[in-house]
């Protein structure tokens, strides 16, 4: 008779405390709700709702055929691609030799921390899968929390501050913007100000710019321009080019740090392999931009900013807090204002506002602790994409050019979104009743 395989207790005790991502956990709920016949608004996942563009999709039919294994570090055509991007976009220096391929920028971000001893300073709020990949490593992480005062942004004199309480040791900052999850982001000065003080404490900056370009007004900086021999460039398809299920990601790298790029590549070679064949040559033609996309960027920008304004002015006439967003599709609501209404219905804690949100309104959000702040505070994040972004385009395409998008567009495309902030605005006021479309 053979022995028993043991089974809780070899679990690694790094996952002790970590469950299913929140994102997903959240969506998979969502679709379980719908599946039983409720009316749930989806503005849980962070998922575009955009259709890939067509010329992207043409080139990933075309591929389609490819089978075979392609270099570790990526197929030679998208790493040159990816340069050339960032040099048309940011002015980066770089070359096809600075540019690493994964399936999906989180995979990147997960080997950087396999293979750099660093800890990780993380400004909160923050993306929700930072904090725990760096608990499974194994690496220290210090959590700087911001405020609304500042536009939730990271102030380089707190950075200094945690330099200086703890010197000479290494260091990944990871910077995210415009924002998940507050949708804010930083100005060219704000940027230099804090590469002056990653500079000085030899600091790797990972900068996330996943939805740069979705900044509303196309004007995204990267701070690799101001510290472009401490700054990894994250970027992918995921958001702008609305193709989260392709899972391709990128990482480009200042030629300084071609040895970290090395190394990531040699456990990438150990674990992965390579980068889905077919999705790398329809990548190619994704950074290489053209007319084509162009209209489509424009186009996302410009839908996602009204919606976003919309929304803003909803949640402040019901008395909510809210930043205005600069890019992507999230804003980060503060219920404070209506905490004493909300503690006499039960709700003390961002978990149980969601909670209730989900149950009485049919509204589903993530709350504010999943991205780093206290469980007592009343935030949380809303992810407005749950409409059809491929016929909202459509609809664009026919109003007349220029011409602002007003309330009856963004009723007529965004409906459920639109619809969502209103029920979260009308159960959040004293006296709210459940929404009856939600049971």
């Amino acid at each position: 008779m053979g022995r028993e395989i043991l089974a809780e207790a070899c679990l690694t005790p790094r996952l002790s405390g970590l469950g299913v991502s929140p994102t997903v956990a959240m969506n998979e709920l969502c679709d379980e709700l719908r599946s039983r016949g409720r009316t749930i608004a989806k503005l849980g996942l962070g998922q575009s709702p955009f259709a890939v563009p067509a010329p992207v999709v043409a080139a990933l039919e075309a591929n389609a055929w490819r089978k075979d294994y392609l270099a570790v570090k990526g197929l030679r055509a998208l790493r040159d691609a990816v340069a050339d991007y960032h040099r048309r976009r940011h002015g980066v220096a770089c070359s096809g030799d600075d540019v690493l391929i994964g399936p999906g920028s989180k995979e990147l971000m997960f080997l950087l921390q396999v293979v750099y001893r660093g800890d990780l300073v993380i400004p909160t709020p923050a993306w929700v899968s930072y904090a725990p990949q760096a608990r499974i490593i194994g690496r220290e992480v210090h959590l700087v929390p911001t405020d609304a005062a500042s536009g939730w942004r990271l102030l380089p004199e707190q950075l200094e501050a945690l330099c200086r309480d703890t010197p000479h040791r290494p260091r990944v900052l990871i910077l995210n913007y415009p924002s998940n999850p507050t949708g804010g982001t930083y100005t060219a000065q704000q940027i230099e100000a804090l590469g002056e003080v990653a500079r000085a404490h030899g600091i790797i900056v990972l900068s996330d710019e996943i939805y740069g370009e979705l900044h509303f007004e196309g004007r995204h900086a990267s701070i690799a321009r101001s510290y472009p021999e401490g700054t990894i460039i994250s970027s992918g398809l995921s958001k702008w080019c609305g193709a989260g299920g392709w899972r391709l990601g990128t990482f480009t790298f200042p030629a300084k740090l071609r040895w970290l790029l090395d190394a990531m590549a040699i456990v990438a070679s150990e674990s992965f392999t390579t980068t889905s064949a077919p999705i790398q040559y329809a990548a190619v033609r994704a950074f290489e931009g053209g007319q084509e996309i162009e209209d489509y960027l424009r186009r996302a920008r410009q839908i996602l900013a009204a919606l976003a304004q919309a929304a803003t002015r909803t949640l402040r006439a019901a008395g909510v807090q809210v930043e205005p967003a600069a890019g992507s599709f999230y804003l980060f609501p503060d219920f404070a204002p209506l905490a004493g209404a909300l503690r006499a219905r039960g709700v003390e804690t961002s978990d149980a506002l969601c909670a209730r949100l989900l149950t009485d309104a049919g509204v589903a959000l993530l709350p504010g602790s999943a991205f780093g702040r206290p469980p007592q505070e009343l935030t949380a994040r809303i992810a407005l994409v749950d409409f059809d972004g491929a016929r909202a385009m459509a609809g664009l395409a026919a109003a007349r050019d220029g011409e602002p998008l007003g309330d009856d567009f963004l009723r007529t495309y965004c409906f459920t979104v639109m619809d969502a902030i209103e029920r979260l605005c009308a159960w959040a006021r004293p006296g709210a009743a459940p929404d009856p479309r939600s049971a």
